[in-house]
């Protein structure tokens, strides 16, 4: 198939437990993929095949499939809801051309939702919803829809309205072809009948039938006169035109709504992929970018006989090797073909292709733009790496990956623990940019550092049964940091006399604290010639060097400024050196009269518990020093907004599930930094530093 017009490249995102696995499961299942449908709760969905997912029922790492269906091909990613794994939705939202957000038809828009709505919203990625568990209790199709233009402040055009509600929902109105789809409760998805709509629903249909085609005609001048001036109603294949328009240009989302555990609804919900989310073709094509990451002007224009481009957007480890997920935007490739890896500089052959689903694999000769495909045999490339054809190089936008909040400490067992466990984590990292990995040099220990305690978590599981490497574990620790509140204005002189010609510089310089969240600024207002020109760089990297460690604890210095105002120089001593030592040393002597602080990792909190535990559940959050930011009531409870240190906020869920009798649920993602109040600030010092003595 090389008809692009026929492709669809979509994710499922969504919440923690929304139901997007699930609804992966059965499109899987209508399209011919699967004959025998795996549950999540059982552990045994197709595209949840990590021993982790299964157990655990939740998707760490996004699986990508190909089905069929009315003669399209779509490429689907079913991508994790949790928090810590939010990175999985980010890089798949960038290599898709649409996206499907399944929302709980009682939960609403949760947290977890809104974080992958902003992604998408800022990856521009057209999407369909889908309001999900209408046969819960509770659910309300209409909530929802309302809880999406005051939360999220999108647009949701209703597409469909469900018939019956909680148990007895039995499927919905379609309001373009205004019939009713009702299912029979075998639970086979092909088992339903196309109706006329139920007598005390015509008027509720015909009013939002009236909205649909007064949202949709807006976005074809002649359709709407006509339909304003003349009354005439648009056709269903006009209406369908300009629903696609408008969606692709992400003036407003297709709603649909239904059941994936029951099978209810799934086949209008597909519908709606093919007739109203953009083939390859009618995206905004990826700009490409030089070494430097400043956009070039030039775009990888989704056509075949274009030189080659595709981005690596993920690095997956299985049984039979390394596996690298590549989306090509343009051009073909073919096994055997060699591509340059503009990140690296370096050629790769293309050993082999594979068309996955989830965890089998079908080889293929060759691939074209559109197609989202796995290359086996690649040695250097990483996520994020564009692959280009040799003869027209070209690099496209890289992806930005959220630095990492929380730490933790492990050291190998034994001596084969140990060489085992070094090639397991490279492995990992390939895997996963938003998990790194550092050496602590002076205590020899490992340094994991990830997005949340899960997150970690999972790490350690995969490195204790996939890699098979006995670990010990250390508590988790913060990642704080440090910064000034004083201006300071100091000098330096650094002589050092030797046989020879010896080493002289002198600097005059202020310190003071920066805009928050601009890093480190360097600035120099030398006039005439009192430290030349060519040591100005000498002296900011000797101070941007030394902030990796601030005066109070060695933890990482924020937003500082550092203003060079004068100095002196001597015609024969003077160096670069000389003066990168010289600053290396006013860093030291002048960043302790600065007021220097530690600052600490503030989280976004977002609680949701029933209502009779809401006391409870903020009398704990002001004990953690939680901030709260609001709280709205839902229909099955009230969700708490609120920020709190990270550093309290460990064990959290243990906590919360005690308190309302298991209940509640949470997600945090980080917020930004803050100063520490003096009495948690003198506790973290004196920690940090009796560790580093303990360590020496």
């Amino acid at each position: 198939m090389t008809d692009l017009s026929r492709y669809r490249n979509i994710g499922i995102f969504a919440h923690v437990d929304a139901g997007k696995t699930t609804t992966t499961e059965r499109i899987l299942k209508l399209t011919g993929k699967i004959h025998k449908i795996g549950e999540v709760h059982d552990g045994a969905a197709t595209t949840d095949f990590m021993e982790q997912e299964q157990e655990r029922g939740i998707t760490i790492q996004s699986a990508a499939t190909t089905a069929f269906w009315k003669e399209h091909r779509l490429n689907i990613i079913d991508t994790p809801g949790h928090v810590d794994f939010t990175i999985e939705v980010y890089r798949s939202l960038k290599v898709l051309d649409g996206g499907v957000g399944v929302f709980c038809g009682s939960g609403g828009v949760e947290p977890q939702s809104e974080t992958n709505w902003r992604y998408a919203n800022e990856s521009e990625v057209a999407r369909i919803i889908f309001i999900n568990k209408l046969d819960r209790l509770g659910a309300d199709f209409y909530r929802v829809v309302k809880q999406v233009e005051d939360v999220l402040a999108a647009r949701p055009l209703v597409m469909v309205l469900p018939i019956g509600e909680e148990e007895n929902f039995v499927g919905a109105v379609d309001l373009i072809t205004m019939k009713a789809h009702i299912w029979d409760d075998s639970g086979d998805p092909t088992k339903y009948v196309i109706t006329d709509i139920p007598e005390n629903m015509l008027e509720l249909a015909a009013e939002y039938r009236e909205k649909l085609i007064e949202t949709a005609v807006e976005q074809d001048e002649d359709i709407m006169m006509a339909y304003l001036e003349e009354a005439q109603e648009p056709t269903i294949d006009e209406l369908k035109r300009c629903i696609r328009k408008g969606t692709i240009a992400l003036e407003f989302f297709p709603t649909f709504c239904g059941s994936a555990f029951k099978n209810k609804c799934i086949q209008m919900m597909l519908d709606g992929v093919i007739d109203y989310l953009p083939n390859p073709t009618e995206v905004t094509p990826q700009p490409e970018v030089d070494l430097d990451g400043v956009e070039t002007g030039t775009f990888a224009i989704v056509d075949a006989d274009k030189p080659l481009r595709a981005l690596a957007f993920k690095i997956m480890d299985d049984r039979f090797g390394a596996l690298t997920f590549t989306r090509i935007y343009s051009g073909r490739l073919k096994k055997g073909d060699t591509v340059l890896n503009t990140f690296t500089g370096k050629s790769e052959r293309i050993g082999r292709l594979v068309e996955m689903h989830a965890n089998e694999r079908i080889e293929i000769d060759s691939a074209t733009a559109g197609d989202i495909v796995a290359l086996i045999g690649m040695k250097n490339t990483q996520t994020g790496h564009t692959l280009c054809d040799p003869k027209f190089p070209a690099t496209l936008e890289p992806m930005v990956f959220p630095e990492p909040v929380i730490y933790l400490a492990v050291s190998p067992k034994d001596k084969t623990a140990a060489e085992k466990m070094g090639m397991a984590l490279s492995k990992m990292i390939q895997e996963d940019p938003s998990f790194r990995v550092e050496t602590d040099v002076e205590s020899g220990e490992v340094i994991l550092k990830g997005m949340g305690e899960l997150h970690l978590d999972i790490k350690v599981d995969i490195l204790r049964r996939t890699h098979g490497v006995d670990v010990v574990v250390g508590k988790p620790l913060v990642a704080y940091r440090e910064s000034i509140t004083k201006r300071v204005e100091d000098s330096y002189t650094h002589k050092k006399q030797t046989g020879g010609s010896g080493q002289f510089a002198k600097i005059d310089f202020i310190v003071e604290p920066a805009e928050v969240g601009t890093g480190f600024q360097f600035e120099s207002k030398v006039t005439g010639g009192n430290v030349p020109r060519e040591f100005w760089p000498a002296v900011e990297k000797g101070f941007k060097v030394s902030l990796e460690e601030g005066p109070l604890a060695g933890f990482p210095c924020l937003d500082v400024k550092v203003s060079l105002i004068d100095g002196g120089f001597h015609a024969v001593d003077s160096s670069a050196i000389a003066f990168e030592i010289a600053s290396r040393a006013a860093y030291r002597q002048t960043m302790p009269k600065a007021g220097p602080q530690i600052m600490e990792p503030i989280m976004k909190i977002d609680v949701f518990t029933p209502d009779a535990h809401v006391g409870d559940v903020i009398g704990d959050l002001n004990r953690r020093r939680g901030m709260i930011q609001g709280q709205e009531a839902g229909a099955t409870g009230t969700r708490v907004k609120a920020q709190a240190p990270l550093s309290e906020m460990f064990g959290y869920i243990g906590d919360l599930r005690t308190m309302t009798s298991g209940r509640g649920q949470f997600s945090m993602e980080f917020s930004h930094y803050s100063a520490a109040p003096k009495n948690v600030a003198d506790e973290v010092v004196k920690e940090t530093l009796e560790r580093k003595a303990a360590k020496a």
